[in-house]
């Protein structure tokens, strides 16, 4: 049965991005839009936006570089180990949930570092990646859309980013667990 469902991901892993591409230029192109030269414009807003996004993307990756170099991850990874093992998640996991939430690139920096350590077909290798494509850099995130428009109150955006993240982080844990263990 695992057999059956690791080769139905692995289908439907292979095909889900070139099949998004051709519905949405299909789509484009059935309702008359010029798919070309809206992209371009997209491209040209995107840029825009980038730039004045800059002064929040600097805060973030100072605070981000703060925490992590302080022995704060460290020292939050040791003291919740025990908890991860209650729901089979390996500890060395869990800087990945701990930074995945806060640092795209940190976080990517912490799958390399774990598959380096125990190996990409490892069962903590799979879980890291899983985890990273099961989960979203909220406060990144936030920090980019909420500051390229200028909102300062975020009211539910966090707690929901968070919820997510978390429900994410335990999907990943278990579909690994079913199909690798």
């Amino acid at each position: 049965m695992a057999e059956f469902f690791r080769a139905l991901i692995n289908t439907l892993a292979v095909a889900a991005i070139p099949a998004m591409f051709v519905v949405f230029l299909g789509w484009g192109i059935l309702k008359k839009v010029k798919v070309y030269e809206v992209f371009v414009e997209g491209a040209k807003e995107g840029f825009t936006t980038a730039v004045r996004i800059i002064p929040y993307l600097v805060a973030m990756l100072v605070a981000i570089g703060i925490f992590r170099a302080s022995g704060a991850l460290e020292l939050l990874t040791r003291l919740l180990a025990p908890v991860t093992a209650l729901i089979g998640m390996p500890p060395e996991t869990l800087s990945m949930v701990l930074m995945r939430p806060l640092s795209g690139s940190g976080s990517l920096g912490v799958m390399t570092e774990l598959m380096k350590v125990h190996g990409p077909d490892s069962l903590i290798g799979i879980m890291a990646s899983t985890m990273y494509g099961s989960s979203e850099t909220t406060f990144y995130v936030l920090a980019v859309y909420f500051g390229s428009v200028g909102i300062k109150e975020t009211r539910h955006a966090v707690p929901v980013g968070l919820i997510a993240d978390v429900a994410g982080m335990l999907a990943a844990v278990w579909v690994v667990n079913l199909l690798f263990r």
